[in-house]
């Protein structure tokens, strides 16, 4: 009865374990998924999702005005006061309406050039008007599971996001075997419709409760707040996924397509275990540390993060490289020259791990400038990196360029959040 008792008492590790189980029903469906992408669609097809997928991203940013952090941080601050609430959501919902009516169009009426710069064609144009006409789910769904997030209501958000990905993963199955590639990629463009559908089936008791929908005015009373956080998203959602779809277009012209369906094929490997980091970081760490004002709470809270965490990636990650090839030939069988990436990958996501943990205060504390000073610097290291050990070591070079890129990360945001304690009054 000891561990039971000892993940009851501790907050994290229970929302830990919850959350383990949901990431290990999706990793064995992305499994099949992947699996089954590899075998239809090849290294090119797998290029082409994950250029859309980095597209999706960019909107998820940019149909919210990138305040998602900013309503996890308000709500679980003021989640006990109705009319600061209704100051939030008001500017909230101003501000989605403007993020969606500017990218829709921007969308639409710039298809073709959009489909040419992503996919060297413009044979995809209709998709990306199909994905202009879904950018409002995306934008809303975005605002709502930020008040998930804030009231740190890990149950509810575990299922919200296992039924969610389930269905699109039966969506994705169906219409990849009925339309090949471009079946895949209309799935992931509906993906949106699905979470906010799932989302408010399951929230909306809940929503009405902290959302009163009546009293929400056209207003922005909370706009100079909540627009710091924009610039945030901007620079750590919109420029990363940019620079992401960039490198991915240097591997093709510099290598081949297929050198990078191989790179995107490891960035979706490392995804599908650090999404399991993503639901900790806002149900949890943003929540918790915008609530420590002092430098020893912060201290021991950091520490209780670590002490949870790192062990377990830590182990997690050793077990997937040591298996490496078992995983290649489960999930991408015949991309064998993914493994040597393995090395570089996982030792960058472990200290990325590491270091997001920390930037966290950056995000809690709204502060703007080490934010955006610490991310250019990381995508700068990440772009300049890239293309220079593209070079030397082909692929590979991308994934080396990933783990220098961190180790540099961390260092300079680990000086400057206790830099940030020093100039505060000395914690008691």
């Amino acid at each position: 009865m000891k561990i039971p008792d000892f993940i009851r008492a501790n907050v994290l590790l229970k929302m830990t374990s919850l959350n383990a189980a949901v990431i290990t029903v999706r990793l064995i469906v992305s499994l099949f998924i992947q699996r089954l992408l590899a075998e239809i669609v090849g290294e090119a097809g797998i290029s082409k999702i994950g250029q859309l997928r980095n597209l999706t991203q960019i909107l998820t940013s940019i149909s919210s005005v990138g305040i998602f952090n900013g309503i996890v941080k308000y709500v679980s601050e003021y989640k006990e006061d109705k009319e600061q609430l209704k100051r939030l959501f008001s500017t909230a919902f101003l501000l989605v309406v403007i993020g969606v009516i500017v990218s829709g169009t921007l969308l639409f009426f710039g298809a073709d050039g959009i489909s040419n710069y992503l996919f060297s064609s413009t044979d995809f144009s209709y998709l990306i008007k199909l994905v202009a006409v879904i950018v409002p789910f995306i934008g809303i769904q975005r605002v709502f599971n930020g008040v998930v997030n804030g009231l740190s209501m890990y149950k509810k958000f575990a299922k919200i996001d296992l039924f969610a990905y389930l269905l699109s993963a039966i969506l994705t199955v169906i219409l990849l075997l009925n339309y090949n590639i471009e079946g895949a990629l209309i799935a992931i463009a509906l993906t949106p419709v699905i979470q906010l559908t799932v989302l408010l089936i399951i929230f909306f008791s809940v929503l009405k409760e902290y959302v009163h929908f009546k009293k929400i005015s056209m207003k922005a009373p909370m706009g100079k707040s909540l627009l710091a956080f924009t610039l945030m998203s901007f620079v750590s959602t919109v420029l990363l996924n940019y620079v992401e779809i960039d490198i991915r277009t240097m591997i093709v012209n510099r290598i081949t397509e297929e050198d990078a369906g191989i790179w995107t094929a490891m960035t979706f490997i490392s995804k599908n275990y650090m999404v399991f980091s993503g639901a900790i970081f806002t149900l949890y760490v943003l929540p918790k540390f915008a609530s420590i004002h002092t430098r020893s709470g912060f201290n021991r809270e950091l520490l209780n993060i670590y002490k949870t965490l790192l062990p377990i990636f830590g182990v997690g990650m050793i077990l997937v490289y040591l298996f490496r090839n078992l995983v290649i030939d489960i999930i991408y069988p015949d991309f064998t020259a993914m493994a040597p990436l393995f090395k570089w990958q996982l030792m960058g996501d472990f200290v990325r791990l590491a270091s997001v943990v920390l930037a966290h205060q950056f995000l809690a504390k709204k502060l703007v400038r080490n934010f955006i000073f610490t991310e250019i610097l990381s995508l700068a290291l990440f772009y300049g990196l890239a293309r220079y050990f593209t070079t030397t070591h082909g692929v590979e070079g991308v994934v080396i360029a990933h783990f220098i890129r961190y180790i540099i990360y961390f260092f300079v945001v680990f000086f400057l959040v206790f830099r940030y304690f020093k100039k505060q009054v000395p914690s008691t």
